[in-house]
């Protein structure tokens, strides 16, 4: 079974299992504290909820998918739309909705299979809204490296704290580019750890807050009723939905890939309907309590990969201590002390990462840019979405952005002559 040391069911020893355990918590842990951070939830829940959503899915699959679920970036720009428009609550009710398209996606593979998902969303549609969503968020992480916060509520360039974003973005790349063992798979921690202790030098980092915290502390909640009042908007619906046709083909990816590591063929067995349903479980039960969207985590795939130990009890054991470490206050203090410009100087190349993703998966999907076809579509894709176009239907009904640019590329890929018939390689001869 591609050479397994452990195999998906087999327990490691109580030390192995720990040692193996926190390897996987660490890899996904600068990623899920990430976004958090950068949309204004807590990054304690974050952690929670990417423990409980892993163990979920997990139970869904029935521990047969050794896939740990962290925070999707692809919903940082619509949940800071949603927060604009209705606070934070309203992204939390997006992200619910999309875990119901989550469910009726599911619902309809399990009753019809899934090839009508891969013509619905083809490489050409979805690659170009990849990019969108790396090149959208560029102007934010740039801003959050170079410049700081004023009293009149603007902003002021620091070359000291651009520094600091610099030293950050020059940890995560040798680490990523220099070391093939697990460090590689920890860039964006490692640059974190390094931009951190950077700043610590130079005297941009305030501690008083870790020293009045405490060392236990409940997660900070973010419950419907009681944290804000439940209410819908078409805007909002239209802001979080459509990003699921993303969300969904990085899923379907994801356990493509994993499953040629450890051998199986997960679209079949437990079924793709059943991942993508844990996928969406889990995400419910994130929103509902205050935690991002969820998705699996191409880091932790990386670390099967490298370690050949597929067990899916480490992957358990590493979503409970995730779990842990979120009422572990001196640490979430910490990481509340985080400079914006060590964000900004690790996000430069996280988002220009997602970007480049999904230019890759336009050239290992032999995309021919010499049809018109696909010209126009990807054309459209991206400049509505960069753009940041806008169908205002009323003051409390719009579609913009990259939930526009996701809709038209689906629609235009639908009505466009010249439609071929979409096969996924699913590992069946």
């Amino acid at each position: 079974m591609s050479n397994a040391i452990l195999d998906i069911h087999d327990k490691p020893k109580t030390g192995q299992w720990i040692s193996l355990s926190l390897q996987h918590m660490f890899a996904m842990f600068g990623a899920t504290i990430l976004v958090p951070q950068l949309v204004g939830l807590s990054p304690a829940i974050a952690l929670l909820t990417s423990g409980i959503a892993t163990i979920i899915f997990v139970l869904i699959t029935q521990f047969k998918v050794p896939a740990y679920l962290g925070s999707s970036f692809a919903f940082i720009v619509p949940i800071q739309i949603a927060t604009e428009t209705g606070g934070i609550g309203s992204a939390m009710i997006g992200a619910m909705f999309v875990s119901l398209v989550y469910a009726l996606v599911s619902l309809i593979i399990w009753k019809t299979g899934y090839k009508w998902l891969m013509k619905l969303l083809p490489p050409i549609v979805v690659g170009p809204v990849i990019i969108v969503i790396g090149l959208a968020l560029s102007g934010t992480a740039v801003d959050m490296a170079m410049n700081i916060p004023t009293a009149d509520g603007g902003s002021e360039y620091s070359l000291l704290h651009f520094s600091a974003a610099l030293v950050t973005l020059a940890t995560a790349i040798i680490c990523n580019i220099y070391f093939k063992n697990i460090i590689s798979l920890m860039p964006i921690l490692i640059g974190i750890i390094a931009g951190y202790a950077y700043s610590t030098l130079i005297g941009i980092i305030d501690f008083a807050p870790v020293a009045a915290a405490s060392w236990f502390q409940v997660p900070e909640f973010l419950l419907p009723g009681i944290d804000y009042s439940f209410q819908v908007t078409p805007t909002l619906l239209f802001v979080m939905v459509p990003i699921a046709i993303v969300t969904i083909s990085e899923h379907i990816g994801h356990q493509l890939v994993l499953g040629k590591i450890v051998d199986r063929n997960y679209i079949k067995d437990p079924g793709l309907h059943r991942s993508i349903l844990g996928d969406g479980i889990g995400t419910f039960i994130s929103s509902l309590v205050g935690g991002p969207p969820k998705t699996t985590y191409g880091e932790n795939i990386g670390v099967l990969a490298i370690t050949k130990v597929f067990s899916v009890y480490v992957i358990l054991g590493a979503a409970v201590f995730a779990i842990l470490f979120s009422f572990f206050g001196k640490l979430m203090a910490v990481i509340d002390t985080i400079p914006t410009a060590v964000l900004g100087g690790i996000s430069i190349l996280l988002f220009g990462i997602i970007a480049s993703s999904g230019l890759r998966m336009l050239v290992d999907n032999g995309i021919d840019f010499g049809n018109n076809r696909n010209l126009v579509i990807s054309s459209v894709i991206l400049v509505i979405g960069i753009g940041g176009a806008k169908l205002e239907f009323s003051e409390s009904f719009a579609i913009e952005g990259m939930a526009l640019a996701a809709i038209v590329g689906v629609i235009l890929n639908l009505i466009l002559p010249g439609l071929e018939k979409q096969e996924l390689d699913d590992g069946t001869e």
